[in-house]
């Protein structure tokens, strides 16, 4: 007789997730689309056949056939194993990255007859750390939250963030991916758009395959209204900084890309679906970032002015005020206030020859940063537009 669940109905067991995702080993990344962060996959298992009918011939060491066998030819497996309980079948189907790597297995077991639950969608990813993208296969599609419009073979840390809604780990994830050292790992949901949730389980590499970071991407149903709280102050500050006209980045100062935006991204900065994330700044400007790495390290804010890529395909300068990110422990990231500043007399893009420029700002102010960066401007003309007393100074001075 089956283990009977409420109202008398036979028990059926869902799918386990086991991670793969690094060489040191396997573990339970979900059950049943909820996490169980890294725990042992085999007692996962033995916890599963404990709900199950006493049934001689099923172990973990069946269970670890049937992974090993998904995971080293990537096919579905589908075993009947034959018990004194009756017959059972052990189901494993590969989740594949990319590169057609396996990022994971879903197992499912339980007798013969019984319904098998449909697995949700799930698809592996890989950060890699030289180009700052994230890889992702076209079946990420099937998950709730990226229409095929939306997808992308690779984007950037940025353009995943933006997809988030009420992510506050940021700086978690930005470590792992950043200072990827092997046997740190990392698990969490978050909200994609307005009602989907996504588990994600990522895992730091260091190896010939990969430098960065694989991923596990787990469709985990809809959001729970009741569980959804939005922060009154996170909508006032985002509201507010919109009506001021403020565009806020974070920044990896040292790898010259942004990382997420605090408030809405800068309208007039192309900085999705490209290449690599480093392609926002101009390649001759990008060094400039990596030079007040070191200021903002010490606690100084600092302003710098940089060209930026534009929607036309140029690239026109935009002041930088920046600022250090408090209590990340990396200590790559910055805070970048983003002002625009073009040639009155022109209407297309900035042309990075003229002369005179001034700021286009909702309204003008002193700038927020305490110090100006010592850099070349002669493509600017050697100065900076006068709005107040603090913007009229003579400024002196990348394994798959």
């Amino acid at each position: 007789m089956l283990g009977m669940g409420s109202f008398g109905t036979p028990r059926i067991n869902p799918w386990l997730t086991v991670e793969m995702l690094a060489p040191e080993g396997m573990s339970a990344a979900s059950v049943g689309g909820e996490p169980r962060d890294f725990a042992g996959w085999q007692r996962v298992v033995q916890r599963l056949l404990a709900k199950l009918p006493p049934a001689y011939g099923l172990s973990t060491s069946s269970a670890c056939q049937a992974i090993l066998t998904a995971s080293r030819e990537a096919i579905d497996v589908d075993l009947r194993v034959d018990t004194d309980a009756g017959p059972h079948r052990m189901l494993a189907r590969p989740v594949l990255g990319p590169a057609g790597d396996v990022h994971a297995v879903r197992l499912w077991l339980g007798p013969a007859g019984a319904r098998v639950p449909r697995p949700t969608p799930a698809v592996g990813g890989i950060w890699d750390l030289a180009s700052q993208t994230i890889r992702l296969p076209a079946g990420v599609t099937e998950l709730a939250g990226m229409s095929p419009e939306d997808y992308a073979p690779a984007m950037s840390i940025a353009e995943l963030f933006h997809r988030w809604t009420g992510f506050d780990r940021h700086a978690e994830v930005l470590d792992l991916l950043y200072d990827p050292n092997p046997g740190a790992s990392l698990q969490f949901d978050v909200t994609v758009g307005i009602s989907a949730r996504w588990l994600i389980s990522m895992r730091a590499r260091d190896d010939l395959r990969t430098e960065g970071a694989w991923l596990l991407i787990e469709d985990a149903g809809p959001v729970d209204p009741a569980a959804q709280v939005t922060a009154l102050e996170r909508v006032a500050l985002r509201e507010a900084h919109r009506r001021a006209g403020t565009h806020l980045g974070v920044l990896q100062v040292e790898h010259a890309s942004i990382s997420h935006w605090l408030t809405d991204p800068a309208p007039w900065v192309r900085w999705d679906n490209l290449p690599s994330p480093v392609e926002v700044f101009h390649p001759d400007d990008r060094a400039r970032l990596a030079e007040v790495a070191e200021r903002l390290r010490s606690g100084v804010a600092a302003t710098v002015t940089l060209r930026v890529l534009n929607h036309s395909g140029g690239y026109g300068p935009a002041s930088l005020s920046l600022y250090p990110y408090p209590g990340y422990s990396a200590k790559h990231l910055a805070i970048a206030e983003f002002v625009r500043v073009s040639a009155p007399e022109e209407s297309g893009p900035v042309n990075v020859n003229s002369g005179r420029m001034v700021m286009e700002r909702s309204r003008c102010r002193a700038p927020l940063a305490e110090e100006v960066v010592t850099a070349p401007f002669h493509a600017l003309g050697n100065r900076l537009p006068a709005c107040g007393d603090g913007l009229s100074r003579q400024v002196r001075g990348t394994k798959s």
